[in-house]
């Protein structure tokens, strides 16, 4: 397909196509002339998922930069291309300082990560993002003095790991490596809306069900 078709079927613009193929977030097409190329239904399927990156998982065009380098890099192994969008996901800024909530962060958190048998050793934990983001939250919650203790954690923790199979189980069900490289994209930055949706109106039904229950509603 030409430029215009892409646009026409992705509800892309042909200019924001054009910004996309400059950032290097689309591969060009197949050259047919001097001013000209064609385009398939893979270039389709990737303008989809960088569009859906930036305006539905709000990350920056610099980091879906990273997320398509990192699913197109075939160098790497299958595991670090599978975790590139969790890489990439906006953080939470961290605070200034290193008090003693931030040391009880840490305690938390290493109790919880032992409670769950994961290793904060590995990789994976240590240098993540989502490691430091998850370090500072809960130090932000220490700060105002809301529970963020082990025992307070470890039902989150768990749910966490049941969602992780649920995830996992839909990107290996995909046949082709390529296809796990960008469900995985997928499904870790657009479930997070998702799951934020979710758990707000699981709150709002469990107040509702509380306040019947205790003749206030």
């Amino acid at each position: 397909m030409r430029l215009a078709e892409l646009s026409e079927r992705s509800g892309v613009p042909t200019a924001t196509i054009k910004y996309y193929l400059r950032e290097g977030l689309l591969q060009p097409g197949r050259r047919v002339s001097a001013t000209q190329a064609e385009y398939d239904e893979g270039h389709l399927r990737r303008l989809r998922l960088v569009r859906a990156l930036i305006q539905v998982g709000g990350v920056t065009v610099a980091a879906a930069r990273e997320v398509v380098a990192a699913a197109e890099d075939v160098s790497l192994d299958h595991h670090t291309r599978l975790g590139a969008a969790t890489w990439a996901l906006p953080r939470v800024p961290a605070p200034a300082g290193d008090d003693a909530a931030a040391e009880a962060a840490r305690e938390a958190v290493t109790g919880l990560l032992a409670r769950l048998g994961w290793d904060p050793e590995r990789a994976e934990i240590a240098a993540s993002p989502a490691y430091r983001t998850l370090l500072d939250s809960v130090a932000a919650l220490a700060r105002l003095g809301y529970p963020c203790g082990t025992e307070t954690l470890l039902p989150y923790g768990r749910v966490a790991a049941e969602i992780a199979v649920t995830d996992l189980d839909l990107v290996l069900a995909e046949p082709t490596a390529d296809g796990q490289v960008e469900a995985a994209v997928a499904l870790t930055v657009l479930y997070e809306p998702v799951l934020l949706s979710l758990r707000r109106l699981a709150h709002a039904e469990e107040s509702a069900r509380r306040a019947e229950g205790d003749g206030t509603g």
